[in-house]
Formats: structure tokens, C-alpha cells, sequence
């Protein structure tokens, strides 16, 4: 009998965001661990919260996989 390993899928994911202030849009990791800023303005847009992070300033357009 062969022995089947499986590899598990990764449950972070990368979000493309939109700044309230500025309308940038860029991409942020789900589970940062320092607060990100928007690179044009530097509104806030997510803070840690102890694994995910929590969306402040900024709109979600989409969950990259």
C-alpha cells in the first residue's frame, strides 16, 4: 500500500484594499502584525488584533487566494 501524504492549504490570504481618504488602492496580508498605512497619504487602514487584522480606513474590494 502506498502512504498518501496531504499538504494543507495556507488559511492567510492577501486583501486588496481601497483607502477612504486617497481611493488608493494596494494589497495587505490578513494577518499582519504592525499596523498598515496607506503608501500615499498614510491614513491607517488596518491595525493587528491578535491574529487577523481589522480593517479602519479602507474598503474591501477582494480576497486574493
Amino acid at each position: 500500500m502506498k502512504r498518501v501524504e496531504y499538504i494543507k492549504m495556507p488559511s492567510s490570504r492577501f486583501i486588496k484594499v481601497e483607502c477612504k481618504n486617497c481611493k488608493n488602492v494596494q494589497i495587505i496580508f490578513n494577518k499582519a502584525a504592525t499596523v498598515v498605512k496607506c503608501v500615499k497619504c498614510g491614513e491607517v487602514l488596518a491595525e493587528p488584533r491578535g491574529g487577523l487584522v481589522g480593517i479602519k480606513n479602507a474598503r474591501v474590494l477582494s480576497v486574493l487566494s
